[in-house]
């Protein structure tokens, strides 16, 4: 993939049409100004714009990588939206929400991956857990597989509670090179099988270019926020080389991983 084809659209919500509530951000479907359906993440839920920033980098490496991934829009929330909601807890959600928000696009009909039901090759679920082992993803397990099945392919969506360091983001050089032990209990593991492969894999297809141009993306509302005030370029660097020092150390955790399947199997 070019890296000139990191683009991300930018749109307007024009329509609310309903909440998704099998998360606790309580993301929606709603309707943007190009006619498309998107799942609308908020950025007055819970972790805030920090949960945008990993989405948008998780997704975009992702489709770096050749992942099946849903494309992105940052989508703009007028104050105001959303006056006539009557359920509260949404309303205050679209209040806190007023600005730049991240959209993703809804794919209408697609099924929750069951690896029970549909199966998948050793190889692609060793490049899945290599990713969400170097992203430091939480959420990529059997109780909620964060993976959709549309069109007869895997597509992988919601990487917002990947990064998780950035919440103590003073501690970034320590977290860029732990294991990262959660990665036991990723709902690919038993069937990665090609680990090592797909470290040589994943570390041609992320470059230093390539993530200068994905942290690039991140817009500046999303790092300057009513809670907090930081130097942009400083904040975007510390991305920059979280990133580059975890790849150039990926034996870390790719170990862990090894380590963790054959524990499984």
């Amino acid at each position: 993939m070019d890296i000139s084809e990191l683009n991300i659209r930018k749109i307007d919500v024009v329509r609310y049409i309903t909440p998704l509530r099998e998360g606790g951000s309580l993301p929606a479907i709603v309707e943007g100004s190009d006619g498309l359906n998107y799942v609308l993440k908020f950025r007055g839920a819970g972790q805030g714009t920090k949960a945008l920033i990993a989405d948008l980098i998780g997704a975009e490496l992702a489709r770096v990588a050749g992942f099946k991934v849903p494309f992105l829009a940052f989508a703009q929330l007028d104050e105001g939206f959303g006056r006539a909601e009557p359920d509260e807890e949404i309303q205050d959600l679209l209040k806190f929400s007023t600005g730049l928000n991240l959209g993703v696009y809804y794919m209408s009909g697609a099924i929750t991956y069951d690896p029970l039901v549909y199966e998948m090759d050793g190889l692609l679920a060793s490049k899945i857990v290599w990713l969400d082992a170097y992203l430091t993803n939480l959420d990529r397990t059997a109780k909620n597989t964060n993976m959709l099945y549309w069109n007869r392919e895997i597509w992988l969506i919601d990487h917002g509670a990947a990064l998780y360091f950035h919440h103590n983001i003073d501690t970034w050089e320590d977290h860029a090179l732990r294991p990262f032990s959660m990665i036991k209990d990723h709902v690919l593991l038993p069937i990665a099988d090609k680990l090592t492969e797909a470290d040589a894999f994943m570390k041609n297809k992320f470059s230093g270019e390539v993530i200068d141009a994905i942290i690039d993306l991140i817009p500046n509302d999303f790092i300057i926020t009513h809670l907090e005030t930081v130097d942009v370029d400083e904040r975007k660097n510390i991305y920059r080389q979280f990133l580059k020092t975890r790849l150039a150390n990926s034996g870390i955790f790719l170990k862990e991983a090894i380590d963790a399947r054959e524990a499984l199997i």
